[in-house]
Protein backbone atom coordinates (compact mmCIF):
# COMPACT_ATOMS: atom_id res chain seq x y z
CA UNK A 1 0.00 0.00 0.00
CA UNK A 2 2.72 2.60 0.99
CA UNK A 3 6.59 2.72 1.22
CA UNK A 4 8.13 1.62 3.87
CA UNK A 5 9.42 4.58 5.82
CA UNK A 6 12.21 4.37 7.93
CA UNK A 7 11.95 5.21 11.17
CA UNK A 8 14.04 7.51 14.10
CA UNK A 9 17.25 8.34 11.47
CA UNK A 10 17.04 10.91 8.75
CA UNK A 11 20.90 10.42 7.92
CA UNK A 12 23.78 8.56 9.47
CA UNK A 13 27.71 8.97 7.92
CA UNK A 14 28.15 5.30 9.04
CA UNK A 15 29.03 3.35 5.60
CA UNK A 16 27.34 -0.14 8.19
CA UNK A 17 24.19 1.70 9.52
CA UNK A 18 21.38 -0.43 8.69
CA UNK A 19 18.06 1.69 8.59
CA UNK A 20 15.18 0.22 10.43
CA UNK A 21 11.95 0.36 9.31
CA UNK A 22 8.39 0.32 10.82
CA UNK A 23 6.78 -3.26 10.03
CA UNK A 24 3.17 -2.93 9.78
CA UNK A 25 1.71 -6.33 9.74
CA UNK A 26 -0.86 -7.12 7.41
CA UNK A 27 -4.64 -7.65 8.36
CA UNK A 28 -5.29 -11.43 8.54
CA UNK A 29 -8.73 -12.17 6.39
CA UNK A 30 -11.84 -12.76 8.23
CA UNK A 31 -14.03 -15.54 7.68
CA UNK A 32 -16.42 -14.90 5.18
CA UNK A 33 -19.65 -14.75 7.91
CA UNK A 34 -17.62 -12.05 9.93
CA UNK A 35 -17.17 -9.84 7.01
CA UNK A 36 -19.70 -6.71 6.61
CA UNK A 37 -19.78 -5.36 3.30
CA UNK A 38 -21.18 -2.42 2.02
CA UNK A 39 -22.74 -1.99 -1.35
CA UNK A 40 -23.39 1.33 -3.12
CA UNK A 41 -23.17 3.39 -6.15
CA UNK A 42 -20.77 6.19 -6.79
CA UNK A 43 -20.47 8.60 -9.66
CA UNK A 44 -18.34 11.17 -7.46
CA UNK A 45 -14.97 12.25 -9.64
CA UNK A 46 -15.91 9.48 -12.20
CA UNK A 47 -16.29 11.78 -15.23
CA UNK A 48 -20.50 10.98 -14.81
CA UNK A 49 -19.50 7.07 -15.01
CA UNK A 50 -21.74 5.07 -12.27
CA UNK A 51 -19.38 2.10 -10.79
CA UNK A 52 -20.30 -0.36 -7.81
CA UNK A 53 -18.04 0.11 -4.61
CA UNK A 54 -17.65 -2.73 -2.45
CA UNK A 55 -16.55 -1.37 0.72
CA UNK A 56 -15.77 -2.49 4.39
CA UNK A 57 -13.38 -6.32 3.62
CA UNK A 58 -10.80 -6.94 5.96
CA UNK A 59 -7.90 -9.06 5.17
CA UNK A 60 -5.15 -9.31 2.58
CA UNK A 61 -4.97 -7.54 -0.62
CA UNK A 62 -4.23 -11.09 -2.14
CA UNK A 63 -7.69 -12.11 -0.54
CA UNK A 64 -9.67 -8.44 -1.75
CA UNK A 65 -7.73 -8.83 -5.28
CA UNK A 66 -9.15 -12.72 -5.77
CA UNK A 67 -12.99 -11.06 -4.16
CA UNK A 68 -12.39 -8.43 -6.66
CA UNK A 69 -11.67 -10.84 -9.32
CA UNK A 70 -15.11 -13.30 -8.65
CA UNK A 71 -17.28 -10.34 -8.68
CA UNK A 72 -15.26 -8.80 -12.05
CA UNK A 73 -16.00 -12.08 -13.65
CA UNK A 74 -19.89 -12.78 -12.46
CA UNK A 75 -20.53 -9.37 -13.87
CA UNK A 76 -18.56 -9.74 -17.36
CA UNK A 77 -17.31 -6.24 -16.23
CA UNK A 78 -13.71 -4.59 -15.40
CA UNK A 79 -13.13 -3.03 -12.12
CA UNK A 80 -10.07 -2.80 -9.78
CA UNK A 81 -9.46 -3.56 -5.90
CA UNK A 82 -7.10 -1.70 -3.42
CA UNK A 83 -7.22 -0.14 -0.19
CA UNK A 84 -9.48 -2.18 1.03
CA UNK A 85 -12.20 -1.22 -1.71
CA UNK A 86 -13.90 -3.36 -4.72
CA UNK A 87 -14.39 -0.62 -7.67
CA UNK A 88 -17.11 -2.86 -10.50
CA UNK A 89 -17.47 -0.61 -13.78
CA UNK A 90 -21.25 -0.01 -14.19
CA UNK A 91 -24.45 -0.51 -12.20
CA UNK A 92 -24.05 -4.41 -10.67
CA UNK A 93 -25.16 -3.49 -7.25
CA UNK A 94 -27.93 -6.78 -7.70
CA UNK A 95 -25.17 -8.91 -9.52
CA UNK A 96 -22.60 -8.17 -7.06
CA UNK A 97 -25.07 -8.62 -3.94
CA UNK A 98 -26.39 -11.97 -5.50
CA UNK A 99 -22.46 -12.97 -6.12
CA UNK A 100 -21.50 -12.19 -2.62
CA UNK A 101 -24.35 -13.82 -0.77
CA UNK A 102 -23.55 -17.09 -2.52
CA UNK A 103 -20.09 -16.52 -1.18
CA UNK A 104 -21.52 -16.25 2.23
CA UNK A 105 -20.68 -12.66 3.33
CA UNK A 106 -22.83 -10.23 4.88
CA UNK A 107 -24.23 -7.33 3.33
CA UNK A 108 -25.09 -4.23 5.15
Amino acid sequence: MSKKQPVGVVYSTNPDFQYQYDDEPEASTLPPDRQRLRVSLDRHHRGGKTVTLVSGFVGTDDDLQALGRMLKGKCGVGGSAKDGEIIIQGDQQEKVRAALAAAGYRLK
